[in-house]
Formats: structure tokens, sequence, C-alpha cells
């Protein structure tokens, strides 16, 4: 269908008003709806552990930690939904309702054999052209690693890559996710 000249994109506001019914998920690829698959039971135990971690540690602060639920545009014809992502608003009493966000701080996709090559490649890509995100992490819930990509500056990255357990520090919020954390079994 996308290959055909007189398929047209849609766009991301068009793809929010739709009602594709709650058993499903989609994203939004460059103006092409793809159906997302399930993940694994190490992988939704990881996101959960980092969303209520997050969740205690940010109370307060006016930062909202969202889990896979919460769009992220990252374009005019691309939403993502990662794992978690992290929004910081002065006053969410005045903030509208969004379905989807266009200015996360922190992104964290964890990771599964199926979506590694996008997570890391594609995604990666769009959440980095995102002038808010200072920090994308990336998680393999099968091999407790972690994988950091900080911004130095508007065009520069740090990309960390531990070969061995590690915590997560995030800068931009003043806290760490240590691997215990991330990892607890219970």
């Amino acid at each position: 269908m996308a290959s055909d000249p007189r398929y047209q994109p849609i766009t991301v506001d068009e793809f929010l008003a739709m009602d594709f019914g709650s058993d499903r998920k989609f994203e939004l690829c460059d103006g092409i709806i793809r159906m997302m698959t399930g993940g694994s039971d190490k992988h939704a135990h990881v996101a959960g552990n980092i969303y209520y971690t997050l969740r205690v540690k940010l109370r307060g602060s006016g930062r909202r930690p969202y889990n896979s639920d919460m769009g992220i545009r990252v374009s005019d014809h691309g939403v993502r939904y990662p794992d978690i992502s992290i929004i910081c608003r002065p006053d969410w009493e005045t903030a509208p309702e969004a379905k989807a966000f266009d200015d996360p701080v922190v992104i964290v996709e964890v990771l599964s054999p199926s979506t590694t090559a996008l997570d890391q490649g594609t995604k990666l890509e769009e959440y980095r052209d995102l002038s808010s995100v200072d920090t994308i992490v990336f998680i393999d819930p099968i091999n407790r690693l972690t994988r950091c990509f900080q911004r130095e500056s508007p065009t520069s990255w740090m990309d960390n890559t531990f070969a061995a357990p590690h915590d997560v520090h995030l800068p931009i919020l003043g806290i760490t996710l240590t691997e215990e954390e991330i990892f607890a079994r219970d």
C-alpha cells in the first residue's frame, strides 16, 4: 500500500484522532500505520520497574514519567510509543490533555530480540532529532546491560555501552536508576 503512488501518508493529528480500540497498539512511521507487537515477561517487568522507580523519584518535581501508552511525536508523520518517556512541565494543572508529546527529556527503550535493530537504528535517530531530548537509554533485560546516549551539544552525543550491569545516571533529572532498581525481581 505505501509503495502505491496514490497512497498519501497521514499526519500525526490524523493518526491520533483514530480509535484503534484497546486490544491493539500502533505506531505511525513516515505516515504509515504499523502494528506493534507485545513484549515478553522480562521486557514488561523491567519497563514496570523503571516506570515505578521514576514515578516515586520524580513525584512532586513537575517531571512525569509515562509508560508506552503515551505517544511521542517524532515528526509531522511519526509517532512512537517508547517504553518510558519523561516530560517536564512547570504547571501540569494548566497543561492541555495530550495523546502525544513532542518534548520529552528522557526516553527509555527496553530491548527485545525482535525490535533491537529498529530501536537502536531508526528510533534512535528519530529521538536524537528531538531538541528536547537529553538522554536516551536502551536496556537489555536478557543480558542485564544498558546503553546510554547523552547529549553533549545540539549536534553531539556521547554513546556509553556498558559490558557489565551498570547504574544509569539521568543528569537532566538529577537522579540515578540503580542496576538493582532496573532489574529488581520483585
